[in-house]
């Protein structure tokens, strides 16, 4: 019924990716939107929240309830910047800090594994296509 349709298509693809995901981050406690914030503000410390907000696709509430959780487990420090009153620098916490290398491994493996089932070159292929079917409609 729904075979060609794009908007079906992505979000039952999505729920089968989330429970991947969720799986991978499970040991360090964090939801898979977590996880990959996380992961974001480790390889760029101190990026504004409308940086990461925007790198990670997502509104700056959203962002921001993130952020929220991430700074309860204790995982990210805001910082307050010269260049704009209203926005925090984010940077991870020491204990954020030890979970970078175990973050990194769990999401290689999920992409290996996936990559294993699809195929090397399909699974680049869909990566690349998706990408750019979310530019053009965005």
């Amino acid at each position: 019924m729904f075979d060609q349709c794009l908007y079906f298509n992505t979000t039952a693809l999505a729920r089968v990716l989330e429970r991947e995901w969720t799986k991978a981050f499970k040991p360090f406690r964090l939801t898979p939107s977590q996880g990959f914030m996380l992961r974001a503000i480790l390889d760029k410390p101190g990026l504004l929240q409308s940086e990461l907000a925007a790198g990670l696709a997502i509104s700056r509430p959203t962002a921001t309830r993130s952020l929220d959780g991430l700074q309860k487990l204790a995982l990210i420090e805001r910082w307050s910047t010269d260049r704009d009153g209203r926005e925090s620098a984010i940077h991870p916490t020491a204990l954020g800090e030890s979970m970078k290398d175990g973050l990194n491994a769990a999401s290689a493996e999920v992409t290996k594994r996936l990559r294993k089932k699809l195929g090397a070159a399909h699974f680049e292929d869909s990566v690349s296509k998706l990408k750019n079917i979310r530019s053009l409609i965005d």
